[in-house]
């Protein structure tokens, strides 16, 4: 897991700026602290490269040259089936290596098959090539978005980072001396507590998409291919112990070879069967793998106990760590600044310590992120089956219905679920996050603009998932949002900030080809409140027995107890000193705030939205707090930032 700057200089360009380049490159050296290097290919390119050292640690130096240095490269993240890859490359081609890791062999990969050689990659990634002889970029990131890539195209040319805030210095907003605060993406932010793919909060840089590829030649524009697409095909199964094995034997390899290191493998550990699975299955090729397991401290929020069960049942070491409230407020600047645009997940809190702790002992620790996508995890999957009454229904007996709701008093039973069941899926369900409705956005924001609604998200998304039932449909939605808008970047950042790597074997094209035949019955069967049943049901005899059936808890967070008590203040204080009331209706979020601690309606989530984004605006945008961030020692000595100039 490394951190990546690139630069690529259009046509007529300006000479390259080092010394600016090699400051932005600094704000990444959490995500490799253990080398640094500056490499400038010809007069068009800069290349960056923070590395944290995992597989092949005295050889596979970035950025990485190829083929008599004609291509070099800089990458983040891990090929997992590089081993078989290499054999592949020589057997074919006769492929020289002077490297024995994974980098190596994208770059010999693309010599040999071009921008094809992408769908062959098993792993996690964002990268980019340059190729000396026709000057032109490639870049990449991984089908499920598990590796961040983030870019803007100036009339300077193309820059390309693993973090926003590298790219934050050349972006046209810091030019010009604007915020260049994107109102649209604060709206999504507000409704979904993240701002969804490819945008961000800043006008002017974007995120690749997951599954994309593009090339960029200077002077040209930026051509943006998708190469991979999840495609969901539910199929009937007449043999389900057959398939159960198939699941279980897929994600007995993907835990394999996600193995596959050079430094210590951990992995964390929860309440929940994900992590234990995945634990459960390490622990075959690794029976001294350590974990570690976070719990809060307040009364039914922590998952320690069941963890230190499940850990002695695997006769595993696990290590806890135990957040408090004043833990949480001392972190979330901090985590605020590592994630660039806020992400309003409490969660984010339990796993910065995790992770932290993980990386005392270990380098690399094995994550369960996916599973509820692929495998139908979510209990509000159920809720087409529940609303089948009313859905299957004539559309004009539907409307009638949907006029009795509108005439049932707030709080009536059933008020609730003639509205749901009249309102089409496209726009009741738009990911597992709702904070502020259209109204609600209306009074807080200060532009809000009605044109904007969450919709503009996920008609795409319905578009492209139109054949599939509406169970599959929400997995299509969650995956190509919530899990890469929310799950993917807290296990990235949280990850990072502490110059730790997170794997997640779920995320992989074999257990995704498995999952994605699933259909409905087996996933979330009829008369019964479980949810990624097949998933269960192949896991038997792999975890222990009270994990097989136990709900998912997922990093619960108090934040509803302690807004009212210990954070009371300390949210007070965040609102009374914000810059932000030029967006934000300050006096709104202190009501809210008020309204919770008064026992007025749980309103923890929205206040905790607010929160992230004014310490979001107080250290981005105004520059009034300091979030007390410092770079972690190098563990190798610097290497010397080099000038590689090739003609």
């Amino acid at each position: 897991m490394c951190g990546l700057l690139t630069f690529v200089s259009a046509l007529g360009a300006a000479p390259l700026q080092q010394a600016a380049f090699t400051a932005a490159l600094d704000t990444l050296q959490h995500r490799g602290p253990d080398e640094t290097e500056v490499t400038r290919a010809g007069h068009d390119v800069l290349l960056g490269f923070q590395r944290l050292s995992i597989i092949d640690v005295e050889k596979s130096h970035q950025p990485i040259w190829y083929d008599h240095d004609r291509y070099v490269m800089t990458f983040n993240g891990e090929i997992y089936n590089y081993i078989e890859l290499r054999e592949e490359l020589t057997r074919q081609f006769g492929a020289e290596f002077r490297t024995d890791g994974d980098s190596e062999t994208i770059v010999a990969a693309y010599h040999y098959w071009g921008p094809q050689a992408v769908k062959k990659l098993r792993g996690m990634f964002a990268f980019l090539i340059w190729d000396t002889q026709s000057k032109t970029a490639f870049g990449a990131r991984d089908p499920f978005g598990i590796k961040p890539l983030f870019y803007t195209l100036t009339e300077d040319g193309l820059y390309v980072a693993s973090e926003k805030k590298a790219l934050m210095p050349f972006s046209a907003a810091a030019r010009t001396g604007d915020a260049g605060i994107d109102g649209a993406n604060l709206s999504h932010y507000l409704t979904l507590q993240y701002v969804p793919e490819p945008g961000t909060m800043t006008k002017g840089i974007s995120r690749l998409g997951s599954g994309e590829c593009f090339t960029y030649q200077p002077g040209g524009s930026m051509e943006v291919m998708r190469y991979w697409k999840a495609e969901f095909r539910p199929t009937p199964v007449s043999d389900p112990e057959r398939k159960y094995a198939e699941i279980r034997e897929a994600l007995r390899e993907s835990v394999r070879i996600h193995m596959r290191s050079d430094v210590p493998v951990g992995a964390f550990l929860s309440s929940g069967i994900d992590s234990t699975a995945v634990v459960a299955l390490a622990r075959e090729f690794n029976p001294n793998i350590l974990t570690f397991t976070a719990a809060l401290d307040v009364e039914g929020y922590s998952e320690l106990d069941v963890a230190q069960d499940s850990a002695r049942h695997l006769g595993v070491k696990t290590y806890p760590v135990v957040v408090t409230a004043q833990m949480m407020m001392d972190a979330l600047p901090k985590i605020v600044w590592h994630l660039d645009d806020p992400v309003a997940d409490p969660a984010l809190v339990p796993l910065y310590y995790v992770a932290k702790l993980a990386s005392e002992h270990v380098t690399v620790s094995l994550s369960g992120e996916g599973s509820d996508e692929f495998f139908g995890g979510y209990t509000i999957y159920r809720e087409p089956l529940s609303l089948r009454s009313i859905t299957g229904l004539p559309d004009g007996v539907q409307k009638g219905l949907r006029a009795v709701s509108k005439v049932i008093p707030e709080g009536v039973k059933g008020k609730s679920f003639l509205e749901r069941g009249t309102t089409p899926l496209t726009e009741r369900y738009y990911g597992n996050a709702k904070i502020f409705t259209e109204d609600e956005k209306r009074d807080l924001m200060r532009r809000y603009d009605p044109s904007v609604r969450y919709t503009d998200v996920t008609d795409g998304i319905y578009t492209e998932a139109a054949h599939l039932d509406d169970v599959t449909k929400m997995q299509y939605i969650d995956l190509y949002t919530w899990l890469r808008g929310d799950i993917l970047v807290k296990a990235d950042r949280m990850s990072m900030a502490n110059s730790l790597e997170v794997r997640v074997p779920f995320l992989d094209y074999e257990v995704f080809n498995v999952a994605a035949d699933l259909p409905v019955d087996l996933k979330l069967p009829p008369r019964s409140t479980d949810t990624k049943y097949a998933l269960r049901q192949a896991l038997r005899g792999v975890v222990p027995p009270e994990i097989v059936n136990r709900v998912k808890l997922g990093f619960p967070t108090p934040i509803r107890v302690w807004l009212k008590n210990e954070m009371y203040q300390w949210a007070r204080e965040i609102f009374a000193s914000s810059g932000a009331g030029s967006l934000i209706d300050l006096g709104y979020a202190q009501r809210l705030l008020d309204a919770h601690k008064a026992g007025e309606g749980d309103q923890s989530r929205k206040v905790w939205t607010i929160l992230c984004f004014c310490l979001w605006y107080a250290i981005y945008v105004d520059r009034t707090l300091d979030p007390g961030v410092q770079h972690n020692a190098s563990q190798l000595k610097l290497k010397p930032r080099v000038d590689r100039v090739v003609a």
